[in-house]
This record gives structure tokens, C-alpha cells and sequence, in this order.
């Protein structure tokens, strides 16, 4: 549904933050499938933890915020509207996420009202849940054009 071009159109985040490669399933307003594909070659990687890999879990539960990002901006129909990342509640870290693994990501919408939009993500690898937790967001005036202006 979207590769990384498309994302990249709709994300400011860029290498080495940019947490999604690809979304596989869209549905306006209610939920979003995404892939992360994990590599050797992460820059986290080296630091967490030398001899023992493993992807920090702040970054899955980012990732699932960058794809629950997209639903948002995919669903207003506006690419240029700012989100915020507000609030995650009950998360939790089931298993670890290892070089080579394939991270799939679900976002599914709980509720809606006005600009706050509360979502459930999951995260798996296989079948199996690795992590998961309730992250709210604000869709916001700002435009992310003049965010990104230089003269600011």
C-alpha cells in the first residue's frame, strides 16, 4: 500500500529514525499494518548491547507511533499536518527483536474525538506479540512545511 517513498512523502523522519519500511494494509479511520525490517546494520545496535543485540523497546513502541502517524495523516487527507505523540499507556515488552527479524506492526483506532485520536498498537514477530500498549495523538494546525523552513 505505501513503500518507503511514500512514507518518506508523509514522514519527516529519515535515516536512522525513520522506524516503518513499508505498510501492507490500510483502513481509513480504523487501523494500519506496517513492516519494520530489522538488520544487523542498526545503529542502535552496537551500544545495546555489544555481544547481545537487541532493539531497544523505546523504538518499537516509536515505530508503532510513526505508523500510527500515518493512518492519522492518511485518514485526514492532509500530509502536511503536524501529529504529536501524546501519552503511551500499558505497554508492554513481551519478547526481544534481534537482527533479522521482521517486525510487523498493527495500529488499530480505539476512539476518536475532535483532533485526539486514541490507538491500540501491537507489535509481532511471526506470530508471536513482542510488544504492545495504548498510545494517544494530537493532529495539530501546524503545517510541517513550516516546521522544516530554514529560515526559522
Amino acid at each position: 500500500m505505501l513503500d518507503i517513498n511514500e512514507i518518506e512523502k508523509l514522514l519527516p523522519h529519515r535515516y536512522p529514525f525513520l522506524l516503518v519500511d513499508r505498510v501492507i494494509e490500510i483502513e481509513n479511520d480504523k487501523r494500519i499494518v506496517g513492516i519494520k525490517n530489522v538488520t544487523a546494520n542498526e545503529p542502535f545496535f552496537p551500544g545495546h548491547f555489544p555481544g547481545h543485540k537487541v532493539m531497544p523497546g523505546v523504538l518499537i513502541i516509536e515505530a508503532l507511533a510513526q505508523l500510527g502517524c500515518l493512518l492519522l495523516l492518511v485518514s485526514t487527507g492532509d500530509a502536511e499536518k503536524v501529529i504529536y505523540f501524546m501519552s503511551m499507556d500499558k505497554v508492554k515488552f513481551r519478547k526481544n527483536v534481534v537482527p533479522g527479524d521482521q517486525l510487523k506492526m498493527e495500529i488499530v483506532v480505539t476512539k476518536r474525538r475532535d483532533r485526539i485520536w486514541k490507538v491500540e498498537g501491537k507489535a509481532f514477530v511471526e506470530d508471536a506479540v513482542v510488544a504492545e500498549g495504548k498510545l494517544q495523538a494530537y493532529v495539530s494546525d501546524l503545517r510541517i512545511s513550516d516546521l522544516m523552513r530554514k529560515d526559522k
